[in-house]
């Protein structure tokens, strides 16, 4: 007796659907699982056979052989326990309803029969949509997280038996309805009108923020650093929603959803201690898992104290900063995770913490100074595109009433001058300034006369790098855009040169 049911398998993002062929013969009693089994696929060998017989069916005491193919493929993790079990009682001939023939069967069992939570569950589905699967059978603690994905009827499994009744007619498990994004206002903890003074920090942050540019903040303890890096995603446009499943793939995967979160409709905030380590930042481990710069995709990665990170962990950013995506290469494959982030990053002018002087032109003369500012490199440097210093406030601004346009103004602003970004570069699928390449910005940052003169004098004075001339053209267009003008003006440009490193480009 032979039958074929259908899972999934996952690495990274990616992965395939699994054909769990089962063949049961006569000879005596034994159970083998082929095809690449971790440990834990192993160890389905015992939970099926409980769960099974506590749900009230027959385990057959005979010859029976699961193979998970494609063979060449490892297989890891609980998941496949649901579709192993279908696959014997189908096999035994104890599901005489059975017609789901492209249906995948996701979930962990329990000795008593019960379904339980899985990572992974939305992109494994989204995957059987796109493989022409028509139904997906999945633990109920997850039924809401895999109805986001249309094109394919989710049934919510509470239990093997109930499954097993389902297909015997005596109940009926219904389909759920497709999960709708919330409509509701997300709730930030810091608002901008409540941060008092820095109105120039608030203006850096706002055109990074348009353009998706990646910001450093130099400044001493308390000046409010990390304060204005949490109030950034209150000031960036909501989520679409091909953007918020692109987010709730990577956390399910991660399995960092909340409980009865079915979709990530706030953009993530994450902020790493300088002490993880590079497979915690970047991703990775036997299975690859995502990362922080993975689990900050569509949002915000704010890394304070950034000179005290592992050199190898910051070098590691420069690709992702670049391109996206993070590759994650083991010696039998490589996985690419997304990693499209805004970086904000914040260092002290010192290793003390304070300058040595107050006088402006001074603050980063020690050679202590210099030689903290070096743990980064200048390839490092020459990504992040806003560079602003954020001094200490005096007695007036911090007694003062706090008066600033609110989040929500700012925000208002911001997802103006995306629109027009998107508009604009639809044409070459990209979305935001910050993601132009050096092919697109002579076409798409285009000068008038005086902002032109100014450019020229700027580059042959400051002695502007290829990149770090392409950098202040993307970011004066940002500025533009917030303006909305068509071209990019004097005011533009000088703003935009304004946010360039103390330190000139250095590699």
């Amino acid at each position: 007796m032979h039958a074929v049911v259908h899972s999934c398998s996952l690495t990274g993002l990616d992965g395939v659907v699994i054909d769990v062929e089962v063949d049961i013969s006569n000879g005596l009693p034994k159970h083998t699982v082929v095809g690449l089994p971790d440990t834990a696929v192993q160890e389905a060998r015992e939970r099926t056979k409980s769960a099974i017989r506590n749900s009230g069916a027959v385990f057959p005491d005979r010859r029976l052989t699961v193979n998970l193919a494609p063979a060449d493929i490892r297989k890891e993790g609980p998941i496949h326990d649901l579709s192993m079990a279908v696959g014997i009682l189908l096999a035994s001939g104890q599901l005489d309803g059975f017609t789901d023939g492209t249906a995948v069967f996701l979930g962990e069992l329990s000795l008593d029969g019960g379904v339980r939570h899985a990572d992974g569950v939305l992109p494994m589905v989204a995957l059987a949509r796109d493989a022409g699967m028509d139904k997906a059978f999945v633990p109920h603690a997850d039924g809401v997280e895999a109805a986001i994905v249309e094109g394919i009827q989710v049934y919510p499994v509470e239990s093997l038996q109930q499954l097993i009744a389902h297909y015997m007619g005596t109940i009926r498990i219904d389909p759920l309805p497709v999960t709708e994004m919330s409509s509701t206002d997300t709730k930030y903890p810091v608002d901008f009108a409540d941060i008092r003074g820095q109105d120039h920090v608030k203006r850096a942050l706002e055109v990074a923020a348009a353009g998706a540019h990646n910001v450093l903040m130099i400044g001493p303890p308390g000046s409010g650093k990390t304060l204005l890096a949490r109030a950034l995603p209150s000031i960036l446009p909501a989520m679409s929603l091909d953007e918020a499943i692109e987010v709730t793939k990577i956390y399910s995967v991660a399995g960092q959803l909340s409980d009865g979160r079915a979709l990530m409709s706030a953009r993530p905030f994450r902020s790493p201690h300088h002490t993880v380590t590079y497979a915690g930042l970047v991703g990775g481990g036997s299975t690859p898992r995502p990362g922080e710069i993975s689990l900050a995709h569509r949002g915000v990665l704010f890394l304070d104290e950034l000179p005290e990170f592992g050199r190898q962990s910051l070098e590691s950013l420069r690709q992702p900063l670049e391109d996206g995506v993070i590759t994650i290469t083991r010696a039998a494959y490589s996985v690419e995770m997304p990693a499209r982030v805004m970086m904000v990053a914040a260092m002290n002018p010192s290793p003390s913490g304070f300058a040595d002087t107050d006088a402006a032109d001074q603050r980063f003369s020690s050679r202590a100074a210099q030689r903290y500012r070096q743990r980064i490199s200048g390839p490092l440097l020459d990504r992040i595109d806003v560079h602003v210093d954020v001094p200490r406030l005096d007695y007036a601004s911090m007694a003062g009433p706090a008066v600033s346009d609110s989040s929500a103004d700012i925000q208002t602003r911001v997802a103006e001058a995306r629109e027009r970004q998107s508009m604009r570069l639809q044409s070459h699928d990209l979305h935001v300034n910050a993601e132009l390449t050096a092919r697109l910005v002579p076409r798409i940052c285009t000068l008038d006369e005086p902002a032109e003169t100014l450019l020229r004098q700027a580059h042959d004075r400051l002695g502007l790098s290829g990149r770090g001339h392409h950098r202040v053209l993307k970011l004066a267009r940002t500025i533009a855009d917030l303006a909305a003008s068509e071209s990019i003006q004097t005011q533009h440009l000088a703003e935009a040169l304004n946010y360039r490193p103390q330190l000139d480009d250095e590699g």
